[in-house]
């Protein structure tokens, strides 16, 4: 008999019957002789029409109201989850986040969870009955109800698998696992069986949007084996664990790209210390992130500086960069929001040479032309024209023999 945590995202209970089909996964579960805990996302498109709500009073809304009123998406669902298993001969009983005893900190609207009371779920699954946990909330320290931030009831249901222990944390969503690439731009990507945590970090970092980041970094450092499944068609999904349980890693796992791509560079500033901190310093501290920096010397005595952010925020970081241009006596701004990151991904590479020039000979075969690239332990990123992106993807997915099983 194992510990098994599931989590069921909001289109997999999105409707009553949808919540039916969860109830009879988690009785499956159930019958197998295994404690199941259940945590869940509020009903598909819930969440928006309460955030629509909030900001048709007031735009940002009072953050502690704005939590109080958001949780509640999660509270309709494991009431009605909890009466349907119930009602199927099923004993289970449901909890919001601050009766479970998830301690958060202050922070409204993204909190982090500092520590979990497992007394109840305890009891409760002594006494036999299934736990059904609202996702995405929990109490600070003066009792305010907090929210994760979107995406949060994936980071709850690795706390809570952590916090007891569990044996498995299976989150069901509405695809059957982690993919080489996201199928809509090539056909032939492969469903994974197995892939470490490490690589899935990037993986969801760079743009695959399978997992939130937060849930795989807390899954990460307590060891929680988690797992991906489909809530709508049996699979075995995809496990993700610490690499030393993968027997024969991949040089290339899988290929991430993000569409929402933005490249900013100015030109013919003083090669002087301290210039990258003036550049970015005030880009930074408009609160938006740079990604991906390239910065070249000339002969005379000039530097030019590249750099890319999300393209939502493209508009507002040229009007800095072009303020900071003049401070600085540059001799222009350029900009282009019509790029994309593809990115390759595998610990693989740890122990293989020649990874990039094989990537970037593929990709000359076909015309598409690099203009920034970035390199980590694991990975290697570059930016190219967005009209390349499908065609990028495809290349390097067949030029990496990522549609064949790994032997």
């Amino acid at each position: 008999m194992a510990l098994i945590v599931q989590k069921y995202g909001g289109t997999s209970v999105g409707s009553i019957d949808k919540i039916r089909n969860v109830a009879k996964k988690v009785m499956a579960t159930r019958e197998q002789g295994h404690d199941v805990i259940v945590v869940v996302s509020a009903m598909s498109g819930e969440t928006n029409r309460l955030v629509d709500m909030a900001k048709s009073i007031s735009d940002p809304p009072n953050p502690r109201e704005y939590d109080v009123l958001v949780s509640t998406g999660e509270q309709v669902t494991i009431s009605l989850l909890s009466m349907v298993l119930d009602s199927e001969g099923c004993p289970a009983r449901s909890y919001t986040g601050w009766q479970v005893g998830i301690k958060t900190d202050g922070s409204h609207n993204k909190a982090r969870i500092e520590e979990i009371d497992e007394k109840n779920i305890r009891a409760d699954l002594d006494q036999g009955r299934v736990v059904v946990v609202a996702g995405f909330q929990g109490i600070d320290n003066q009792n305010n109800i907090t929210t994760l931030g979107r995406g949060g009831s994936d980071t709850t249901a690795v706390a809570i698998a952590a916090a007891l222990k569990a044996d498995e944390c299976q989150i069901y969503t509405d695809v059957d696992g982690v993919y080489t690439t996201d199928p809509r731009v090539e056909p032939h990507a492969r469903r994974l069986d197995k892939i470490c945590f490490e690589e899935m970090l990037e993986l969801a970092s760079l743009g695959a949007k399978v997992l939130q980041i937060r849930s795989v970094e807390f899954a990460s450092k307590y060891n929680v084996p988690l797992r991906v499944l489909s809530s709508f068609q049996e699979g075995s999904g995809t496990l993700i664990v610490p690499e030393e349980q993968i027997m024969e890693q991949a040089l290339i796992s899988g290929i991430a790209f993000n569409r929402d791509e933005a490249k900013l560079t100015i030109l013919g500033v003083p090669d002087k210390p301290g210039i990258a901190y003036k550049i970015l310093g005030p880009i930074s501290e408009a609160n938006i992130e740079v990604d991906m920096i390239i910065q070249n010397v000339s002969a005379d005595g000039t530097t030019d500086f590249t750099f890319t952010v999300h393209r939502n925020d493209f508009k507002r970081a040229q009007d800095i960069l072009r303020a900071i241009a003049e401070t600085l006596g540059a001799r222009e701004v350029q900009g282009d929001d019509c790029i994309v990151k593809i990115s390759l991904v595998g610990v693989g590479m740890r122990s293989h040479a020649g990874i990039a020039s094989k990537m970037f000979g593929a990709l000359a075969d076909e015309g598409i032309n690099i203009q920034m690239i970035s390199t980590s332990e694991i990975k290697i990123s570059i930016a190219v024209d967005e009209k390349y992106l499908e065609l990028g993807v495809r290349v390097l997915h067949s030029a990496f023999g990522l549609e064949e099983a790994a032997a």
